[in-house]
């Protein structure tokens, strides 16, 4: 049973499910062609002139911990910025086994992540982080 004080989390907690390594390889290509040939021409734009908010200057996804994150660099241009940059993680997958991986987005606060798809293939969770709302800039 999912816990009740996260009613978005789609999945009950369990065991991690393993994954091989050709299914790592494949997620990693899928991920890099995803970010290369439509989310980096769409969200990675030129900073305007005078820019003084946030903007995203690259995309990028990694395996942390047995989840695979999607996330979007931006550049603070303000003088008053902490630092010049940071990442905001937009995407997580959680694999579930026999190839099928559970998709979350993180919420505005980034203190907790929202479980909007599940039972998804690789093809089906790069399709989704594409063009659904949730994980648009």
């Amino acid at each position: 049973m999912a816990n009740p004080r996260e009613p978005w989390n789609i999945r009950p907690a369990m065991k991690k499910a393993t994954v091989t390594a050709l299914l790592k390889v494949e997620v990693e290509t899928k991920a890099k062609e995803l970010i290369e040939n439509v989310l980096k021409p769409m969200h990675v734009l030129p900073p305007q002139k005078d820019e003084q908010s946030n903007y995203i200057t690259d995309i990028g996804a990694k395996w942390n911990r047995g989840y695979f994150y999607f996330f979007w660099t931006y550049a603070c241009p303000s003088p008053n910025a902490r630092s010049p940059t940071f990442e905001w993680k937009f995407a997580r997958m959680e694999p579930l086994g026999g190839g099928t991986f559970a998709l979350y987005a993180m919420r505005y606060t980034e203190k907790e992540w929202i479980g909007v798809l599940d039972a998804l293939s690789v093809h089906e969770c790069m399709k989704a982080i594409q063009d659904d709302e949730w994980f648009q800039s």
